[in-house]
This record gives structure tokens, sequence and C-alpha cells, in this order.
């Protein structure tokens, strides 16, 4: 049973700490849950997410390719990640898999890293918001994944890459799925182009029946209930107009 997201969102958190929307709602979840729990956040980038989860009494570990502390973990998320298995209780990895040719291997390692009912969190641009459908429509491109802004890198150098790999929630849950993690929460940032909001209202009812005919309609009995939670979660509204989709998964089994 899919578990009521209310933590996340419900516990005070002080808007004048600088961090981005989407640290904001993974703060508030960790935050809200156990204390004192063993966290990875790869990739760390300024630490400031580390730097709140810390202060609230949590063993963070940082983990970049960047030199921005000297207590960071060096850690290629092209590679083996330099930890044991179920190392930590919470594996948090925002803006990052959108960044790699492959995330595959991340996708693994996040898992075999993360005990066994532990949480992964991921963030990645949601482009399946209601703007990145139209840009797409009209320009063959997502949103913020515009080719004209890829940087010229040569063939394994290890250098940013910027937005290469565009991930929807299907994506996601499926490649997660298949190293051992099942979707526990749909969240997401601020929306995205909410003057739009009256076009999708118009055109939602047509789109609420072709989703439906596609999740359900000669479905195999065993697959109804998956079909019916992947409906579910593509239609809320994170799904449809967040600028940065944000999953949290559960680890499962030993």
């Amino acid at each position: 049973m899919r578990e009521t997201p209310t933590p996340a969102d419900t516990r005070p958190f002080s808007h004048s700490v600088d961090v981005t929307d989407y640290m904001r709602i993974v703060a508030r979840r960790v935050l809200a849950g156990p204390a004192k729990r063993r966290i990875l956040d790869i990739p760390a980038g300024t630490g400031k997410l580390a730097d709140i989860l810390r202060a609230a009494g949590h063993d963070v570990v940082c983990a970049d390719i960047n030199r921005e502390h000297p207590h960071y973990v060096y850690a290629d998320m092209e590679h083996p990640l330099p930890f044991s298995d179920g190392e930590f209780d919470v594996a948090i990895c925002l803006e990052g898999v959108e960044h790699l040719i492959d995330p595959v291997p991340l996708v693994r390692e996040l898992t075999r890293v993360t005990r066994s009912g532990g949480e992964i969190i991921v963030s990645t641009p949601n482009v399946a918001n209601f703007y990145s459908r139209l840009q797409f429509l009209l320009t063959g491109t997502f949103y913020q994944f515009n080719p004209a802004e890829v940087p010229s890198v040569a063939p394994g150098e290890l250098r940013d890459r910027g937005h290469i790999t565009p991930l929807t929630y299907f994506q996601l849950r499926y490649l997660f799925g298949q190293f051992g993690a099942r979707v526990k929460d749909v969240a997401g940032d601020r929306w995205k182009k909410k003057a739009l909001t009256p076009l999708w209202l118009l055109l939602a009812p047509a789109a609420w029946l072709w989703s439906r005919a596609l999740f359900l309609h000669g479905a195999a009995p065993e697959q109804v209930r998956r079909n019916r939670e992947m409906l579910s979660d593509s239609w809320r509204l994170a799904s449809l107009f967040s600028r940065s989709l944000v999953l949290v998964f559960e680890r499962q089994g030993s």
C-alpha cells in the first residue's frame, strides 16, 4: 500500500535558509523521519543540504568529483561508489542522474549502498510537466534539455556534461525497480508556467481518457494494480506541473 505523503510538507522549515526548492522538500522529509541516520549526499555540490541535516544530528557523507570541502569523499557517479553494501539509511541524489551518459550504473549503486528498508531520494528536471510537453510538441526538445546549451566534451573527459539524459517518472520507477527499490512517494517543487493552467484544463479530459486507456485497457490481471498506481502517480499535481520531480524509493529485500 502506498504511504500517505505527509511529513515532508508539514514539518516547519525556515524559508530564510538559502537552498533550492527541491532541497527544501528533501530536507523536510528527512527531518521528519527517524533521528541520527547515516545519509549519503551525492553529488553534494556546495554541501548546503548536508549542513542542514548535520545540524539536526544526522551523519552525512558528502560525495562528489569536486573538492568543495576537504571532507568530501571522491566519487564519480559514472563508476562504482566507494561504499559498502547497505551502508546508508538514506541515499540522496539531487539533480545528478540527468548529467550522466548512462544513469543505470548509478541507479544500481544507489540501491546497493542503501540498507533494506532505507530510502533513496532522487530529484531531476521534470520533463513530463505540461510546459515541457508543449515545448517538445513544438520544438522536439524537453524543458531544461536544450541541446544548444550542452558543452562540447571529449569522450572520456571528466567534466560536467550538463543536462543530457532526460528521465521520466516511468523510466526511474522501472530502473530502480530492476535493482530492488519501489516508489514510495512522488513530490515536486514549484510549478512551471502557471499561466498555462487554463490550457491544461481545456485538454485535461481528453488527456485523462487517453491515459486511462493506455494504462488499463487490456491490462493483464496481475498488472492492473501496478498500472493503476502508475496512472495515479503520473496525474499528481507534482508530476504534471513541477519544475523538478522528487521521487522517494524504498530499498526492498536483504
